[in-house]
């Protein structure tokens, strides 16, 4: 097995040389940024847990496994209080929004490089008793060192998408080995779950504990200075928003063609473009001007002052989840172009009706549940979502409906963070938690 690893490493390494032009570039041409660099060696910073204090150590590579794993912070800070609670993220819009969990987490940092002397640096300064993986982060030399250290290792909010599970059942024997150390896996639904026990995961170590997405929801909406927000957007009270959410390069075009339609049946409507990523904040300008809008950026904006546009850019981190109370119309992005969609919840949330495109592999179960509740409408195209807008813009009662179906799922489909918590408390007992009882948590 160690040959498996070996080669795994050879592959990595090869990997990441051919990548490291293209992110360079990128940062360089786009001013996309790479994160801190001593983190992703092993180096993070030595006040994430100066005294090496018996740690639990949550990842979540972006913002959708961050707003996921905000249901448990609370929680588990109030299990285990002498415990430091630590977030890594990969993204730099993931880092920004684990900056936001508030006083739960005690420090933030970049993951590292799944490379054996990233992965021994950062145990030993973390030090944590328990590492928790938040949806698919499966890291072979991560969980291969955390089983060497006696690291108790757990996968919440477990899925794994076609596409991975293509790629895993390639290499099966190196992902039996890989997750055959983790302690326990909990499966958003028996789908995902099945995937978990074909790639190695005992029976045994299995739960089937729904998504934490639906318990995280409100969690997120009520995040933050709300007044402060609704003051800002007064100006759009009484109008038809239509809000595009997390939108990825090649779909700002169509939502904007869209609208188009969409001004000429309704002169007062206001579209809200947020863009999933930072660095594309002025693409999408471009593109709303490019059209022939008026279009000001959320950053530009006087509090209480009504902006001469048609179109406003959302180039804020941490807004979107309390702007959703403001829309008639809510568009889910990532969902037109194929890149697995977004987190639909938080406008569901409000109650709002919710549309997304064809591609929604990464919330495949959830997805597919709000369209059988006719709790949203899945569109196929740019001509369908322009007519979808138009005909909920016009029919309040549809309308209406639609919005009050998606809360009702939420409300119905809490219950992960229990199921989670409980499998925690299983693998980590709240009584022996002491900080000696991980004395040589760190110590390979």
């Amino acid at each position: 097995m160690e040959t498996m690893y070996l080669l795994y490493n050879l592959a990595l390494l090869a990997y990441f040389a051919a990548c490291a032009p293209l992110v360079g570039y990128r940062a360089w041409r786009h001013g996309k940024p790479v994160g801190r660099v001593g983190d992703r060696l092993g180096r993070p910073p030595a006040d994430i847990n100066p005294t090496r204090r018996p740690s639990i150590w949550i990842h979540a590579v972006s913002v959708g496994e961050v707003l996921a794993a905000r249901a448990l912070v609370g929680l588990l800070k109030e299990t285990y209080p002498a415990h430091r609670l630590l977030v890594s993220t990969t993204t730099t819009t993931g880092q920004l929004v684990a900056r936001q969990l508030g006083p739960a987490v005690d420090a933030v940092f970049y993951a590292p490089l799944d490379f054996p002397p990233c992965v021994a640096g950062t145990l030993d300064r973390v030090a944590p008793e328990l590492l928790v993986l938040v949806d698919t982060e499966i890291w072979p030399n991560l969980l291969h060192a955390c089983r060497r250290r006696g690291v108790r290792t757990l996968i919440v909010n477990g899925r794994i998408s076609d596409r991975s599970y293509r790629g895993y059942r390639l290499v099966r024997g190196f992902m039996r080995r890989a997750l055959g150390g983790v302690d326990r896996v909990c499966a958003q639904n028996d789908l995902w779950g099945r995937r978990f026990l074909a790639l190695g995961v005992p029976h045994d170590r299995l739960t089937v504990s729904g998504s934490l997405k639906f318990d995280a929801a409100d969690d997120a909406v009520a995040n933050g200075d709300a007044d402060a927000l609704l003051q800002t957007f007064s100006f759009a009270a009484g109008r038809r928003v239509i809000v595009a959410a997390s939108t990825l390069r090649g779909e700002e075009e169509p939502v904007l063609r869209a609208f188009g339609r969409t001004r000429r049946t309704f002169a007062d409507a206001l579209l809200i473009i947020a863009p999933r990523h930072p660095e594309r904040f002025a693409e999408a300008v471009e593109a709303a001007a490019g059209q022939g809008f008026a279009v000001a950026r959320r950053t530009g904006l006087d509090r209480g002052a009504a902006p001469d546009a048609d179109v406003i850019v959302l180039d804020t981190i941490g807004e979107l989840a309390r702007l959703f109370q403001l829309a008639t119309v809510v568009f889910v992005g990532g969902s037109l172009v194929p890149a697995g969609g977004h987190n639909i919840l938080e406008p569901a949330v409000f109650g709002k009706a919710i549309l997304f495109g064809p591609h929604m592999e990464n919330f495949a179960g959830v997805a597919d549940l709000f369209v059988a509740r006719n709790a949203a409408w899945q569109v196929r195209s740019e001509r369908e979502l322009g007519e979808a807008v138009d005909a909920l813009l016009t029919d309040q009662a549809r309308r209406e409906a639609l919005g009050a179906a998606a809360r009702e799922l939420v409300d119905a489909n809490r219950g992960a963070r229990r199921e989670t918590l409980a499998a925690i408390r299983e693998l980590l007992p709240p009584a022996a938690a002491r900080p000696e009882s991980a004395a040589g948590a760190a110590v390979c």
